[in-house]
């Protein structure tokens, strides 16, 4: 079949975003919005209910269709809930995003100080809540015969110099053992590692006279600093049919930080 930009599109597909209503500008609702652009029914999750149902509306004030799901991913119950008011609206669930994470409240925590409880409260929301997600929707998605996972990972994990970044290489590990154990049932999981994002908690976290930033100066081959909707297109393509030979893979977007072969 030849290639049409089409295939950039997913229109009917049902798009969960988890973490998608915090934090005003933030990634999760640049996702939000860039999904339900190219036509999908898109499910704002979130802790926080007033910011995921502002969200939801501004995707229905733009002529989408979307819902607000208040959800915490930590537990299952939870997560289950939000699957049962998925498909209640959507009758299933295509896409999954696992967008959610711990990030201002743990990266500047030594691991050799964490307590043990912060220690836990971390791996359950960056780690553990992916996983919770994944179980919930996977069967659904092998039902509909496939989908898309995408976990968000980070610049920072590569290699990790933090808690925040060891949560973040540990769903790396999730993202290629998923790759390898649902590929038979036609789902794809792969991951984005965003750079220096200027969301409203990434601008918190490093101003422009942080350490980090100017550590990042002498790194970074193009662009310092990058915004929310510029993560949007690497998206794009791992959730549409433009992407469909894609698994098993870490997307950086990052303005050339982290070098890979």
């Amino acid at each position: 079949m030849a290639f049409s930009l089409d295939q950039f599109r997913v229109d009917g597909q049902v798009a969960i975003v988890t973490g998608a209503g915090g934090r005003g500008n933030s990634i999760g609702r640049a996702y939000a919005l860039g999904l339900a652009s190219a036509g999908a029914k898109v499910v704002v999750a979130d802790l926080n209910k007033e910011g995921a149902a502002k969200v939801a509306d501004e995707i229905r004030q733009s002529g989408g269709e979307a819902i607000s799901v208040q959800v915490d991913i930590t537990d299952r119950s939870s997560v289950n809930a939000m699957v049962a008011e998925t498909t209640a609206a959507f009758s299933g669930v295509d896409i999954l995003v696992n967008n959610a994470a711990l990030m201002v409240e743990i990266v500047s925590k030594p691991a050799i100080q964490i307590d043990l409880e912060s220690w836990n409260k971390a791996i359950a929301v960056n780690l553990t809540g992916a996983l919770n997600c994944s179980q919930a929707v996977a069967p659904l998605m092998a039902e509909r015969g496939g989908g898309r996972i995408v976990n968000q990972v980070s610049g920072g994990a590569f290699p990790a110099q933090t808690v925040y970044g060891i949560t973040k290489i540990a769903l790396v590990g999730l993202t290629t053992t998923l790759s390898r154990e649902l590929g038979s049932q036609k789902i794809a999981v792969n991951a984005i590692a965003p750079g220096n994002t200027m969301s409203d908690a990434g601008a918190t976290l490093t101003p422009e006279d942080s350490p980090f930033v100017k550590m990042l100066e002498g790194m970074v081959t193009l662009r310092l600093r990058g915004e929310p909707d510029e993560l949007v297109g690497a998206l794009l393509l791992l959730v549409s049919p433009a992407g469909g030979w894609i698994s098993g893979q870490v997307l950086h977007v990052d303005g050339g930080w982290i070098l890979r072969p």
